[in-house]
């Protein structure tokens, strides 16, 4: 079995969600009684093939996410890492900690919390398959370029994707995409390894996977948590509660 290591991106700043303070930024908040990146990890936590867990916080974070968090990171057994200026640094940061006995690296928005484990599952076996593979879901809505708070052009929605995590690779191959990425600015790790020339498979991922970027995001996440698909042991991972009792006799 080929070993993966996740690494969940939650080093952001938040600026959109109105955060002020660490404790206020949106993967920390609650999401119906958990924090959005818990929810996020606890979707990879107990995955057999998942051999290694990495979480990015900002620097300035660390501390605080250390004492607040000790108990479901020493649980889960999750490293922390901290972040750079930009989300590629940060990602890069994480990718200098990796074991040696990893093969394909996961990487993952903290801030998309309902990711399931059949969506991860599907997109794993694509990575396997072809040492590249991302969830993407088709653009819908007619796409209007603005100038000037007018439209300038109505631009053609056919093969516009919107780009999802987790993405997955190849460990040579996200190595070898950070160590060339240059002056790239990415907002994404397939744009770095698209750069490589290497393809990036798509796999159709699912409208429900949102990301939470602002109040009205973490306010439809809420409601969304209810529709998702039921599977089993996708339960909380709580390291003093009955949940992770419950976890513990079925593995």
């Amino acid at each position: 079995m080929s070993a993966f290591a996740v690494i969940l991106a939650a080093a952001g700043r938040s600026s959109r969600f109105g955060s002020t303070a660490p404790r206020d930024r949106k993967v920390f908040r609650e999401l119906n009684g958990r924090a959005v990146w818990l929810r996020s990890a606890e979707a990879f936590a107990n995955r057999e093939d998942v051999k290694q867990m990495l979480v990015v916080v900002s620097p300035e974070d660390e501390d605080w996410f250390r004492e607040k968090f000790q108990p479901n990171l020493a649980f889960m057994e999750i490293d922390v890492v901290a972040g750079g200026a930009e989300r590629a640094d940060s990602v890069d940061n994480a990718l200098s900690c990796l074991r040696d006995d990893i093969d394909f690296v996961a990487v993952h928005d903290a801030a998309r919390p309902l990711i399931v484990t059949s969506w991860i599952d599907t997109i794993f076996d694509e990575a396997l398959r072809s040492g590249a593979a991302i969830p993407a879901v088709p653009i819908s809505s007619t796409l209007k370029r603005v100038s000037g708070g007018n439209i300038e052009e109505t631009v053609p929605r056919s093969s516009l994707y919107a780009a999802q995590t987790p993405q997955v690779f190849r460990r040579d191959l996200l190595l070898d995409a950070y160590a060339q990425r240059g002056e790239l600015t990415s907002t994404d790790d397939a744009q770095l390894v698209e750069q490589l020339g290497h393809p990036v498979a798509v796999v159709t991922g699912s409208p429900l996977n949102i990301k939470i970027t602002t109040q009205d995001d973490l306010q439809m996440a809420a409601a969304l948590l209810d529709v998702l698909p039921k599977e089993k042991n996708l339960e909380a991972l709580h390291p003093f509660g009955d949940d992770s009792l419950d976890w513990l006799k079925q593995s």
